[in-house]
């Protein structure tokens, strides 16, 4: 039997624009982060970066969870589940804000691009997903697009290359212990106890090499960092309980017009043609990977809905 359109569609609709609008936020956000970032990343040690991104961002979180129900929210049945998300995302944190000392906006973003389709293949031996031929065709053709932006056996593949590509593979087994962990956790929780992981780390290991910033412009950068990442990551959590995953995931692509925008009027960059080319395969690969989630995904609600109303 068929359902018929319930009263509530149209805020359903108005829930998907906000989704929609705070993504947008999230990545323009996000894109400001990296600059500061990347502006900061030639003078001050890379753990020191992640100290100051994690331990500031712990102040628009400390809100979030207040407003979420208070401490309560930060219970945990799996901590070191946590601990292994942590260890990944810090991981993949440290190595993005390395790169970007050598490596344009434009050309860490290209090859950023490529988590989903690391995802995609980790999903099957971690997850127990199964990931059918269409999906698997869509990584290689991505991979190949990332290939295309590394060059490699020419002078433009780079130590700082590598290093992306490795927190590129790093993010995407972040992503995938995030799926375990949602199953269970609060989205709170699992976004304070990385925060906290990255800025006792950061503390850490920056001790031995902290360099006292050079100017209060300096100063407000590095403090600068963590709050509008973590206004970020709020927007971010925000648009993804408004909207469907498969909506959203259009509108991160953004990302690289903000890589491109800022690359060129802080830092003089421009990417070369190969990077765009490269750029866009891996693109149209990781969309049409969401493509195919989503018509998955309604093939087993259909199929649920069959079960539950054979009429």
């Amino acid at each position: 039997m068929t359902a018929m359109p319930s009263a509530g569609a149209a805020p359903a609709a108005s829930e998907t624009l906000r989704g929609i609008v705070s993504i947008l936020l999230a990545i323009a956000l996000f894109g400001v982060m990296d600059a500061m970032i990347k502006a900061l990343a030639s003078a001050y040690p890379t753990a020191q970066l992640v100290f100051f991104r994690s331990c500031f961002a712990l102040l628009p979180l400390g809100v979030a969870v207040a407003r979420s129900g208070g401490l309560g929210m930060l219970k945990t049945r799996r901590p070191l589940a946590h601990v292994a998300r942590s260890c990944a995302g810090l991981g993949s944190m440290a190595c993005f804000f390395a790169s970007y000392a050598s490596l344009p906006l434009a050309e860490v973003y290209a090859i950023a691009f490529a988590a989903p389709l690391m995802l995609t293949a980790l999903a099957g031996p971690m997850l127990g997903e199964q990931v059918g031929w269409r999906r698997w065709c869509a990584v290689l053709v991505g991979f190949a697009g990332v290939l295309v932006i590394l060059r490699p056996g020419s002078d433009v593949l780079s130590a700082a290359a590598l290093l992306c590509l490795a927190g590129t593979v790093l993010y995407a087994l972040a992503m995938v212990t995030i799926r375990k962990l949602s199953a269970t956790e609060t989205t709170v929780s699992i976004v304070f106890y990385f925060t906290l992981t990255c800025t006792l780390a950061g503390a850490a290991a920056m001790l031995p090499a902290w360099v006292t910033p050079r100017s209060a412009a300096d100063l407000a950068m590095l403090v600068g960092t963590g709050i509008v990442g973590g206004l970020a990551q709020l927007l971010m959590t925000n648009a993804f309980r408004r909207a469907p995953a498969a909506t959203l995931a259009p509108f991160e692509y953004t990302g690289l017009l903000w890589g491109i925008s800022f690359g060129w009027l802080f830092f003089g960059e421009w990417p070369d043609s190969i990077v765009f080319v490269g750029a866009g395969i891996v693109a149209a690969a990781g969309l049409y990977i969401v493509h195919r989630e989503a018509v998955r995904h309604r093939a087993l609600r259909a199929g649920a809905a069959t079960a539950e109303h054979p009429f």
